[in-house]
């Protein structure tokens, strides 16, 4: 079969099963199979593609078929400028999350040879990854309860050279952790299991749950991270949150005796981000 043709044959099945952005997944689907880029596809659409070749391209169909992320199929996923490794045993990183590397960015003093950073919750170590090549004189250390996931991050820093630059810890949100840190960077988990009717079906699925659902109300995770924050943070030290737009007014209470609170929306105008500064006195 001809690669214009399986290609157009995948869109079809795609489209019937309803998986979203049919064309967008068959043709990375089909770049992952053969290895190549896209400019490729469009360069040889007479090729015929061997037997070997349509076997995999149709089980790495099947599996986007039955709901599974692409990028799980793949094995890889994009984050500032970077090519993750991703399993089921970590979150997929997602554009909305760079949001939280912007925050920080703005807020940080790039001449601070001695800016301290710790990334709650790391999963595939996206955030951490990025303030270590932001900030190339920066401590960085990042944290997760899940040894699969530190074991993903520690990955990534190897194969993008940053693993001189992270210190990752097995451990429960900043439990064990000393104090004097300039920012507490997280995307904890927020959604909450009343809202798993609302979350993606292929999310819900095969995206690690505990990654996703914090407890009842989406804000179980939240409430104990906050008052660990202001533990080890500096005086005058920030936190830097992803969280949803559903609890903002929930966490703005738990964070009514930091200063400096403010929420950052997305490209959709949706919040985002929240920041806040530990009192200096």
């Amino acid at each position: 079969m001809q690669l214009k043709q399986a290609l157009t044959d995948a869109v079809s099945r795609l489209t019937g099963e309803n998986v979203p952005s049919p064309r967008l997944n068959a043709e990375l689907l089909l770049r992952f199979t053969l290895d190549c880029d896209r400019a490729y596809l469009f360069a040889h659409p007479e090729r015929e593609l061997t037997a070997d070749e349509l076997t995999g391209y149709d089980a790495a169909l099947a599996e986007r078929a039955r709901g599974v992320p692409a990028q799980y199929i793949t094995g890889h996923q994009e984050f500032w400028g970077m090519d993750l490794i991703v399993t089921p045993a970590v979150l997929i990183p997602r554009p909305e999350t760079e949001h939280v590397i912007e925050t920080v960015l703005q807020l940080a003093d790039k001449t601070n040879d001695n800016l301290r950073v710790v990334d709650v919750g790391t999963g595939s170590g996206c955030i951490a990854l990025a303030l270590a090549k932001e900030f190339p004189s920066a401590e960085i250390h990042a944290t997760d309860i899940s040894p699969d996931a530190l074991e993903i991050a520690r990955t990534n820093a190897a194969r993008l050279q940053l693993d001189k630059r992270i210190q990752f810890h097995q451990t429960d949100l900043l439990l064990g952790l000393q104090p004097q840190f300039d920012f507490v960077v997280s995307n904890p988990p927020y959604v909450g299991e009343c809202e798993a009717d609302q979350v993606q079906l292929e999310v819900r699925k095969f995206e690690p749950r505990t990654a996703v659902f914090a407890g009842a109300t989406g804000l179980e995770v939240i409430e104990r991270l906050i008052p660990q924050a202001h533990v080890v943070l500096d005086p005058g030290g920030w936190l830097v949150m992803e969280i949803s737009g559903t609890i903002t007014d929930q966490t703005k209470n738990l964070l009514r005796d930091w200063s400096d609170v403010e929420l950052i929306a997305d490209l959709q105008s949706i919040p985002r981000v929240v920041r806040a500064r530990k009192s200096r006195c």
